[in-house]
C-alpha cells in the first residue's frame, strides 16, 4: 500500500465516521437540532432522549455501521494489509465520529462506532464488549458505566488472553480517547448524579 493510498483511506474513513447521523435523522424526522436537546451530544443515546426510539435505533445502526464499513472496504480492495495497519486506518472512522470537522469537532462519544469497529476487527471481542455492557448496565442502571467498563475488554484481551504489545498499545490509546469524551459522565458517576436507564415508557 502506497503513502497516497493510505492517506486517501484515512480521509475516506474519517469522512465516513464524521457523518452526523444523529443530526441528519432527527432533522429528517422533524425532531429538530439534536445539539439543542438533552446533553447536546450528537449520538444515539441523546436521540433516545427525544422519546423517539425508532429514530434512536436507526441512528445507532448507522453509527455502528460507520465503524464496520472501513474493514469491509479493506477486505474488498486491500487484503494484503497487516493487522496493525488495518486497525490504524480503520480507527479514523471513530475519530471522525468524535471529532467531525463539519460540527467544529464536536461529535458523539464514539461508543456505537467503536462497537462497529470491534465487529470488523474481531467479532469475539465485540460480543464480549456487548455482554459486559449489558451486565454492567443491567446491574448498575447506568449506560455510561456499561460503556466505560466494556471498553476495557479489548485491552484486557490483549493482556491476558492473546498478548500483543502493539495492538495493546493501540487499544489503550483508543480507550483513553473515549474515556476523555466521557469525562462529564465519569464526574456524574462519581457524584451519583448520572442519569439512569429508564425501562418504563
Amino acid at each position: 500500500m502506497t503513502l497516497v493510498s493510505s492517506l486517501s483511506l484515512i480521509i475516506l474513513f474519517y469522512v465516513i465516521g464524521s457523518l452526523p447521523f444523529a443530526l441528519i435523522f432527527t432533522k429528517l424526522f422533524g425532531l429538530g437540532d439534536i445539539r439543542k436537546f438533552g446533553s447536546g451530544n450528537v449520538g444515539a443515546t441523546n436521540v433516545l432522549r427525544t422519546g423517539n426510539k425508532f429514530v434512536a435505533f436507526i441512528v445507532l445502526c448507522f453509527d455502528i455501521f460507520k465503524g464496520f464499513l472501513p474493514f469491509l472496504i479493506l477486505q474488498m480492495y486491500f487484503q494484503d494489509i497487516s493487522l496493525l495497519n488495518k486497525i490504524l486506518l480503520c480507527h479514523f472512522a471513530i475519530l471522525g465520529h468524535i471529532y467531525p470537522v463539519w460540527l467544529k469537532f464536536k461529535g458523539g462519544k464514539g461508543v456505537a462506532t467503536y462497537i462497529g469497529f470491534l465487529f470488523g476487527f474481531n467479532p469475539y471481542i465485540a460480543i464480549l464488549f456487548l455482554l459486559v455492557w449489558l451486565v454492567t448496565a443491567f446491574v448498575s442502571k447506568y449506560s455510561s458505566l456499561g460503556s466505560l467498563i466494556g471498553i476495557l475488554v479489548a485491552p484486557a484481551y490483549y493482556i491476558f488472553i492473546n498478548f500483543n504489545f502493539n495492538v495493546l498499545i493501540f487499544f489503550t490509546y483508543l480507550t483513553l480517547i473515549i474515556y476523555l469524551k466521557h469525562t462529564e459522565n465519569i464526574k456524574r458517576l462519581i457524584n451519583k448524579t448520572e442519569s439512569k436507564i429508564k425501562l418504563s415508557k
